[in-house]
């Protein structure tokens, strides 16, 4: 009689770990895995240079023209009026590249390139953060440029050289402040051109009434009485008495203090909305 052998059990292949992308990396790991997405926007830059044309020529054009079309009908001269338009200038040309933060973040969410951060071992907050380190050296670029065409022009800071240095200091933390604001608009928006029309209208009007160009007290009180729940008054009026006198009185703990509490709220606002769309 011939005996059957019954098959052995096929083996089960043993459970392979694959590991998972932790949501709790450690903030030492952030803030490199954050400067190396940064390192990542500089070469963008570098391959696309185009995209330094709002920080070199809108400077260096929007000075000129306001000095020598406005200084002579609101100062009296090109040179009175200089102390008030170049700290104005300066903020209102940093500030609104701060837009151009959420237009590209938006753009690079629409091509995909953002899609395989999400498998990344890197904190959730890199992605966006290395970005907007990144437009850091935009708002860099544009306050160097924007004091050089001050002095070629005839402005000369009373605050001296620290005053300058550190009213540069100050508008460009706060614009990294309010570029998380259009980091949270980039990630919501379903268009580019859309987050960048969106963002012009709200900051124009923050601008042109902050007193970067005119002096608040010519305006109607109802328009002085907004300017003081406009952020951009502040950091106008902290960037002129910088530069103008190195004083470091309220209105410079007023913008220190305003651009700690928008990236509190808005940061974390940013990064959710972007890992739960991107």
């Amino acid at each position: 009689m011939t005996t059957i052998t019954a098959p052995s059990p096929a083996r089960r292949a043993a459970p392979v770990n694959i590991p998972e992308v932790s949501d709790h990396i450690g903030l030492r790991r952030a803030v490199e895995t954050s400067f190396t997405m940064a390192y990542r926007g500089l070469l963008k830059i570098k391959h696309n240079p185009e995209q330094l044309f709002d920080v070199t020529v809108q400077p260096i054009l929007f000075t000129a023209l306001f000095a020598y079309i406005f200084g002579g009908a609101i100062g009296g001269s090109v040179h009175d009026y200089l102390p008030t338009l170049i700290p104005g200038i300066l903020v209102q040309t940093v500030v609104l590249t701060s837009v151009v933060t959420g237009t590209q973040l938006r753009e690079d969410m629409d091509k995909g390139v953002f899609d395989r951060f999400k498998s990344l071992p890197i904190a959730r907050i890199s992605a966006l953060a290395g970005a907007l380190i990144a437009d850091m050296v935009r708002y860099t670029i544009a306050t160097v440029l924007t004091v050089v065409v001050g002095l070629c022009i005839g402005y000369r800071p009373d605050g001296g050289f620290a005053g300058v240095v550190v009213a540069g200091l100050v508008i460009i933390v706060c614009s990294f402040a309010v570029s998380w604001i259009w980091a949270l608009v980039g990630v919501t928006g379903k268009s580019a051109s859309g987050v960048q029309g969106m963002s012009m209208m709200i900051m124009f009007p923050l601008t042109f009434m902050s007193g970067a160009l005119a002096p608040v007290q010519t305006m109607p009180g109802w328009l002085q009485g907004l300017n003081h729940v406009n952020p951009v008054y502040y950091m106008v009026n902290a960037c002129q008495d910088l530069m103008n006198g190195n004083v470091y009185g309220s209105n410079l703990a007023y913008s220190l203090l305003g651009s700690a509490v928008v990236i509190a709220i808005f940061a974390p606002l940013a990064v959710k909305a972007y890992m739960r769309r991107a």
